[in-house]
């Protein structure tokens, strides 16, 4: 039972390890949790054998072969060779360490969990000098005890270079053990997508790096990453390799998650499997929704929640609107397969019927003071509001509930740069719908008004004449003024500003009638933009009603909009300054919190602005971070007609003052920031 004193191959851990010796400094007992396969036994040994010269004796006990019913006490003596003669293990060993400055490693107590913590809390009364590392997907509970959460190893992000992607902990992993198994494996420009796709699949879980490694023995590298990115259970399915040198639960993926699972008391594997349903994070009101009911009451959802974090099958983390729970990709597929059949269907209705209710509880096209935080909440449920899209179309056809939560997010879909992904949505929801009623004809102008924000005029076009011809129907006439607005955006777009202003005007005047703020707020927004082609002294007059209206109502993310519509109206009527305060403020709201359609705007509008001023290079370097942004939402800005003229006069100033190349060399510059480093660049350049 006791392990040789060394972490062969460890990789990375730089943090874990400098953290641990810390807490080690100052307490007595530091648990190593995480989930199974992450690493928490090599990093043990690690610390183990770095604090080597500051104690006289390091024992490293192997728990996780202790046989059933066997005494830990009598265990752990035997592997510290301690004979107790005719006394009590426990208190032999307490005889032996009580005089000894001694490091003792206790290495996977989950399963002995109680009586691990009995011997430990007893070791260190007795013995004043004993530290104790133990290992444990379970904290031991004893008094005193520090824990370090081990998490899974740093993957790479979207975009990094090879350098960058080389010095991470789990590209290192992968492709030393590769080269273990294929002498000569190197991270290359030729391999280094395919190694990225795979530890990123894999979650950078070191067991499942290893086993992917190791499968390199009988599966090229491309047909492995292939298989793991195609199977939902692939991790754990495709890496059953054996590796003969560990303990048999650690020898593939699925026997340390049948390991897991084991520990969990009935209701915790019952919540595990009904929480396999999320694939992003989970919050404790849906967890309730989703998870509660057939054998679970409400009530107890919190404390079985705290059960799985406390055995490293959730990770918890406190953020401002609460504790978020994530479950590794791995552990959701393995508790996917454990749902009961009988469950299924109750456990998806209510996933979907939740989801559905907070997209319309959240909308952010309204004038409320939360509108940031709605957005906030959205962009972090969005992997479980597609999970629920998805369920529901599968269904199809669809009611007209369901349509709604699609058409619900289109405001949400542009604030987040893809309105291409809002339009998908849309229009296989509209594949499934009815022909006629409110739920469609919304659905409709939501999807046409996704397209004319992306310039599409020949998408949105047939959406929105059918829009117009339902709205004009019996029982659909609360539809008709968002027709009617949709059509002035479209006639706007397509070249014909009078035409569009004018139905504007219409719509904005049935909204009022109706008291209906929302309305009223976000075709003020559409007037004061599109109107400053037409008529800027108006489209001024409208950006500065939508500006009141949006401090009285407190509505932050609309406010903006509102800045920067009244920018660009000012900026046609030749208030350059005016224009570029405004954009500026903007800028630094949308930027701050990830809006990149707000933000792409309002780069392109400074662009004009330091164009005008004379600053070419800088105007330049904007048009390029702005066109990054544009094409990734799938936008052309010259056929958006708000921006067509300026946005080409600026470009070709920008490029007569520098010369084609510095002009390219400057664009492509600002190409490459990305949205974080763009917002940088604008506010340095005041």
């Amino acid at each position: 039972m006791t392990s040789r004193l060394f972490a062969d191959g460890f990789v990375g851990r730089r943090h874990e390890l400098s953290v641990a010796r810390r807490m080690l400094h100052t307490s007595r007992l530091l648990t190593l949790t995480g989930a199974g396969g992450v690493g928490k036994t090599r990093l043990a040994l690690k610390i183990a054998e770095t604090l080597r010269p500051a104690f006289q004796d390091v024992e490293v006990v192997e728990l996780g072969g202790l046989a059933a019913g066997e005494p830990l006490e009598a265990a752990v003596a035997r592997a510290l060779g301690v004979d107790p003669g005719g006394g009590e293990p426990a208190r032999a060993l307490a005889d032996h360490l009580s005089g000894r400055r001694t490091l003792l490693v206790l290495d996977d107590c989950e399963h002995v969990r109680d009586a691990c913590a009995r011997l430990v809390d007893l070791l260190l009364r007795a013995a004043p000098r004993l530290r104790v590392l133990a290992t444990s997907r379970q904290t031991l509970g004893v008094y005193g005890e520090q824990v370090l959460t081990v998490p899974a190893l740093p993957v790479p992000e979207p975009g990094q270079t090879l350098r960058e992607t080389a010095r991470l902990d789990a590209v290192r992993l992968f492709v030393e053990r590769a080269a273990t198994v294929r002498p000569g494996f190197t991270l290359n420009p030729d391999n280094v997508a395919c190694v990225t796709r795979l530890v990123r699949r894999l979650e950078g879980v070191p067991l499942a790096i290893e086993l992917a490694a190791a499968r390199l023995r009988t599966a090229p590298l491309e047909e492995l990453a292939r298989r793991l990115e195609e199977r939902p259970g692939a991790p754990a399915d495709v890496l059953a390799a054996d590796v003969p040198a560990a303990l048999p639960r650690h020898r593939t993926l699925r026997a340390t998650l049948d390991w897991s699972f084991g520990l969990c008391s009935e209701p915790e594997r019952r919540l595990w499997a009904r929480l396999s349903a999320f694939p992003g994070d989970i919050g404790l009101e849906a967890a309730e929704a989703v998870g509660a009911g057939g054998g679970i009451e409400e009530p107890e959802v919190v404390d079985l929640l705290a059960g799985l974090v406390d055995k490293s099958v959730l990770a918890g983390e406190p953020r401002d609107d609460g504790m978020r729970y994530h479950m590794l990709e791995s552990l959701r597929a393995y508790g996917a397969e454990r749902l009961e059949p009988a469950d299924r269907g109750r456990v998806l209705a209510r996933y979907v019927h939740h989801h559905r209710d907070l997209v319309e509880r959240h909308r952010i096209d309204r004038a409320v003071p939360d509108q940031l935080e709605r957005f906030r909440l959205l962009r972090a449920e969005l992997p479980n509001v597609r999970a629920a899209l998805e369920a529901g179309l599968a269904r199809g056809p669809l009611h007209e509930v369901e349509l709604g939560t699609a058409s619900a997010l289109w405001c949400f879909w542009l604030l987040s740069g893809e309105p291409a992904e809002g339009r998908r949505w849309l229009e296989r929801g509209l594949a499934l719908a009815p022909e006629d009623g409110v739920a469609r004809a919304t659905a409709l102008w939501a999807d046409g008004m996704l397209a004319l924000r992306q310039g599409d005029l020949a998408g949105a076009g047939p959406r929105l004449a059918e829009c117009l011809e339902l709205a004009r129907r019996a029982g659909n006439e609360s539809v008709l003024p968002h027709a009617i607005r949709a059509a002035g955006v479209e006639a706007c777009t397509a070249g014909d500003p009078p035409r569009g202003m004018e139905l504007l005007r219409e719509a904005l005047g049935r909204f009022r009638a109706a008291d209906d703020v929302d309305g009223v707020l976000c075709t003020l927004q559409f007037a004061a933009v599109y109107g400053s082609v037409a008529d800027p002294e108006q489209a001024a007059g409208f950006g500065e009603e939508l500006l009141e209206l949006c401090e009285r109502h407190h509505a932050v993310v609309s406010r903006a909009y509102a800045q920067l519509a009244l920018g660009v109206a000012r900026w046609c009527l030749g208030d350059c300054p005016g224009a570029e305060g405004l954009v500026r403020a903007a800028a630094e709201f949308t930027g701050g919190i990830g809006d990149r359609w707000g933000l792409t705007q309002c780069l392109e509008v400074l662009a004009w602005a330091q164009g005008a001023r004379g600053r070419h290079e800088v105007a330049a370097g904007l048009l390029g971070a702005a066109s990054s942004l544009w094409r990734g939402a799938g936008v052309a800005p010259e056929r958006l007609c708000y921006h067509a003229a300026a946005h080409e006069r600026c470009a070709e100033e920008a490029r007569r003052a520098l010369g084609p190349r510095a002009f390219s060399g400057a664009f492509h510059s600002g190409a490459r920031l990305g949205p974080e480093r763009a917002m940088g660049y604008a506010a340095s350049v005041g």
